[in-house]
């Protein structure tokens, strides 16, 4: 158990992201202490600007009590926003500026660390052309200064060019470093968000395919139940209005083989979901043949004849459509009109398209198109570009045809009918 928390805890959670810590205990306290850590720079770099302009005048003399207080109060204020730098990071250089002036009016010297500072959170929180500008600015108005009071006779040339490169030169290094750590930031940020939708897609690409599999079995089962079930029914009806025991028995014995060979069936289709069943077939599903469907009906006492025409196609998606709809066309023709004295089962391959037709007599009410059965059908024709019609055919006649390609004549790709016959 503690193993387990252990090993939880040297990961960060990010929705669903497995993020790793920090590395190193210093870079891991400052990521769980943000606050005190802006407090700390803060305050360090409070103490580097006092030491800096205490330093004397060029002439030895002593930094008035007037220019003392303003000085203090700028260094305060840059040093109180230096906490909230994240957030304020613009200000913070524009006091960091201020300060640099003042220094430079009062002490005639300048090049406090606020400035390198600021420039460096600038291009870590907001971007690597702010920092420039910031840079461009801060090093025009000091320099400026500086340059324009030597040339008023202000500042000697030395204290003028001290003061430039004591505000450039930590400038842009604090720049560079800020541009390096923002660009990665933003990197691993870029990274994180770009994981964070892949896993968002990733979950609806699972729902999609589970949604996609729960159609194919509830559509695997519907033809498999459906069928065996109805010619069961029959078979069982059969044996028992009958009072020959002879035909009562092989009544029942094709009912019982019927059921025998549907759970064979669906055995072979759900067996693959089952985790860990080594005897589980993971082929795929063998096309039903039209004549076992037509024998299995006739076994039941339906008047049901097949004719074929033309070379059976070796495409097995097509040849598992054909095998299906003929199933699902017998097996309503059986339902739905039980005293029907013919059921006609059709199928030209010669055609373009090939044409399946079921068409039976003794329909006594229409049927609804809103089944799983004729649902299924359909999607089965449209995978195949085919379509499926099911309709009155005349007085008490119904007909279900079918138009399925050649499949020279299939979609460029026909990788969904291979949904049909997987698992």
């Amino acid at each position: 158990m503690s193993r387990s928390h252990s090993r939880s805890s040297a990961v960060l959670r990010d929705d669903g992201l497995r993020l790793p810590r920090p590395p190193g205990i210093i870079r891991q306290f400052w990521a769980r202490h943000p606050r005190f850590a802006d407090i700390l720079v803060a305050l360090i770099c409070l103490a580097l600007s006092v030491g800096s302009s205490a330093a004397p005048y060029s002439d030895a003399a002593t930094i008035p009590p007037a220019g003392a207080i303003v000085i203090a109060v700028a260094l305060i204020a840059s040093a109180v926003l230096l906490v909230w730098r994240r957030r304020w990071p613009v200000a913070v250089l524009v006091a960091a500026i201020v300060a640099d002036v003042l220094l430079l009016v009062i002490t005639r010297s300048s090049g406090g660390p606020a400035f390198a500072l600021a420039l460096y959170t600038l291009a870590v929180h907001r971007s690597p052309r702010s920092s420039w500008i910031g840079l461009g600015a801060g090093v025009a108005i000091t320099g400026g200064l500086a340059l324009a009071w030597f040339g008023l006779g202000g500042l000697t040339l030395q204290a003028a060019l001290n003061t430039v490169l004591a505000v450039s030169i930590p400038g842009l290094i604090g720049a560079l470093i800020g541009i390096n750590i923002g660009n990665r930031k933003r990197y691993i940020d870029a990274v994180i968000a770009r994981s964070r939708q892949l896993l968002v897609e990733r979950d609806q690409q699972g729902q999609l395919a589970a949604a996609a599999e729960r159609d194919r079995i509830a559509r695997e089962m519907h033809d498999i139940v459906s069928h065996s079930l109805t010619v069961v029914v029959a078979l069982s009806e059969g044996a028992a209005a009958t009072s020959d025991r002879d035909r009562a028995r092989d009544a029942s014995m094709a009912a019982a083989q019927t059921a025998r060979d549907a759970l064979t069936e669906m055995r072979s289709m759900l067996g693959v979901l089952r985790d860990g069943d080594a005897d589980a077939p993971l082929a795929p599903l063998d096309a039903t043949n039209p004549a076992d469907t037509v024998a299995t009906a006739q076994r039941a006492g339906f008047p049901v004849s097949l004719a074929t025409r033309g070379e059976v196609d070796a495409a097995p998606a097509l040849r598992f459509a054909i095998g299906r709809i003929i199933q699902e066309g017998v097996t309503n023709a059986i339902r739905h009109a039980p005293m029907a004295s013919t059921i006609d089962v059709r199928i030209d391959h010669d055609a373009d398209p090939i044409v399946i037709e079921i068409v039976n007599d003794g329909a006594s009410r229409p049927v609804s198109d809103a089944g799983f059965g004729l649902r299924g059908l359909a999607e089965r024709a449209a995978l195949l570009g085919g379509v499926v019609v099911s309709a009155p055919a005349g007085e008490a006649r119904w007909m279900l045809r079918a138009e399925l390609p050649h499949p020279t004549g299939l979609p460029a790709a026909p990788q969904p009918t291979a949904k049909e016959t997987d698992r």
